[in-house]
C-alpha cells in the first residue's frame, strides 16, 4: 500500500517512523510517503491561508497550493489501468464521516491512501469539489470534538489501517480478538503472577480447559460492551447465539427480540 500524507508540519508525523508501522515502512510492507504542504506554494512567504470570504475568524487553507499537492501524490502513487479506481482522498474533518473498525478494513483493501491535514478553519472547499475528479474523496471524523489540525487524526488512522496490512502485526491472530472486531469491545486480559496485590485472576483462566475460558471470554466482551458502549449493542446481530449466551445477555438486562438485543425498562 502507498500512503501519501500532506501537511504544513511534516515533523508532526515523525511517530510514524516508530514502532509497528515504522519497522512496515523498513521491511517494505507499507511505502509511506509525507509532504510539506508549502513546498507547493509559488510566492516567496510561502503562503498556504488567506482571510475568509464572507468575515468571520480565523484563515481558510488556499485552495491552489493543495491542488499542485493533491495532483503530485496523485501522480507519485502505483498505476492504474484506465477506468480503475481512484486513490483514496481522506480529509480529516469534525464535519467527516465517523472513523470506525470497519472503514479502517475497507481503507486497507486500498492501493493508495492519500490524507489531507487541513489547519486553522480547514481548507477551501473547492479543493474537494476539484479533487472528486480524481479521488474518492471521504472527509473523516474520530469523534465530536475539534482538534487543531488534521495531524493527530492522521496519526491514528494511519496506524489502524496500517496494522491490518499482511505481515505488519506478527501474531494475525490479535487482529481478530480485539475490540470492535465482532462489533464488540475485548475482554480483560491478565499476565503473570496470578496474584497481584490482593487480587486474583479469574480461576477460569488457570482452569486449562479452553471451552470454558473461550465462553468466559465471550461473556466478558457482553458484559464490558453493555456497561461501556451499550449503543454497539443497538446493532449486534444475536439471532443466532446459543442458549449460554441468550442467558449471559439476559444478566445483563437483555432479551433477543427478532434477532436484535432489546434492553429491559428499568433493567
Amino acid at each position: 500500500m502507498r500512503i501519501d500524507v500532506v501537511s504544513i508540519f511534516p515533523e508532526y508525523l515523525a511517530p510514524l517512523e516508530l514502532s509497528l508501522i515504522g519497522k512496515a515502512r523498513q521491511d517494505g510492507l507499507l511505502d509511506l510517503a509525507v509532504h510539506d504542504l508549502r513546498s507547493f506554494t509559488t510566492d516567496r512567504h510561502r503562503t498556504v491561508d488567506d482571510t475568509p470570504y464572507g468575515g468571520g475568524a480565523g484563515m481558510v487553507m488556499k485552495p491552489e497550493p493543495w491542488a499542485q499537492a493533491l495532483a503530485a501524490v496523485a501522480a507519485a502513487g502505483p498505476e492504474r489501468a484506465e477506468g480503475t479506481g481512484k486513490p483514496v482522498l481522506i480529509v480529516p474533518s469534525p464535519a467527516g464521516e465517523r472513523f470506525s473498525q470497519a472503514i479502517a478494513h475497507e481503507l486497507a483493501e486500498e492501493d493508495q491512501l492519500v490524507f489531507a491535514c487541513g489547519r486553522y478553519e480547514g481548507i477551501d472547499e473547492r479543493v474537494l469539489e476539484w479533487a472528486a475528479e480524481h479521488f474518492t474523496v471521504r472527509p473523516m471524523s474520530l469523534g465530536d470534538y475539534v482538534l487543531n489540525g488534521g495531524e493527530v487524526a492522521v496519526l491514528a488512522m494511519v496506524e489502524a489501517v496500517g496494522r491490518l496490512l499482511p505481515g505488519v502485526v506478527g501474531n494475525p491472530e490479535s487482529l481478530v480478538e480485539e475490540s470492535h472486531s465482532d462489533g464488540l469491545l475485548e475482554y480483560p486480559v491478565y499476565t503473570k503472577p496470578s496474584s497481584w496485590r490482593d487480587r486474583e485472576v479469574p480461576a477460569v483462566l488457570l482452569s486449562g480447559n479452553h471451552g470454558k475460558i473461550a465462553q468466559w471470554r465471550r461473556h466478558e466482551q457482553y458484559r464490558r460492551t453493555a456497561e461501556r458502549r451499550p449503543d454497539l449493542l443497538e446493532t449486534f446481530d444475536a439471532g443466532h447465539l446459543p442458549r449460554a449466551d441468550r442467558t449471559a445477555f439476559g444478566e445483563l438486562g437483555y432479551d433477543v427480540v427478532d434477532g436484535r438485543l432489546q434492553r429491559r425498562p428499568n433493567a
